[in-house]
């Protein structure tokens, strides 16, 4: 019964904030999956949760592990690469750190 346990998650970056030349909005972060390379390999995430998962220095409610969640909005250009919206906005902190897209909701 024991097997391998099954990860209900894909890998991303996150690359910063959506923006313009001069301008960014910290309200959109832009991801890059692990292995989606097409603008319509990225049309299974729309709408998934994402998960920046984080340790921080003290402890709440017996953890010093903290999660922000959001969710995947639309597709950035044609690469793979797509827009999320997170609860609260992420850090700056947070550029290049790896997110949890996970593989719920499905709208299947």
């Amino acid at each position: 019964m024991g097997g391998q346990p099954v990860r209900l998650y894909s890998k991303g970056r996150v690359l910063g904030f959506k923006r313009s030349k001069r301008n960014q909005s910290p309200n959109t972060t832009l991801i890059r999956i692990e292995g989606v390379s097409t603008k319509e390999e990225t049309q299974y995430y729309q709408g998934k949760h994402v998960a920046y998962v984080y340790r921080a220095k003290r402890e709440k409610n017996g953890s010093k592990i903290r999660v922000i969640w959001g969710h995947v909005t639309r597709p950035h250009g044609n690469g793979g690469v797509v827009k999320a919206k997170f609860r609260k906005n992420l850090p700056p902190k947070c550029f290049g750190a790896s997110v949890r897209i996970m593989m719920y909701p499905s709208r299947i």
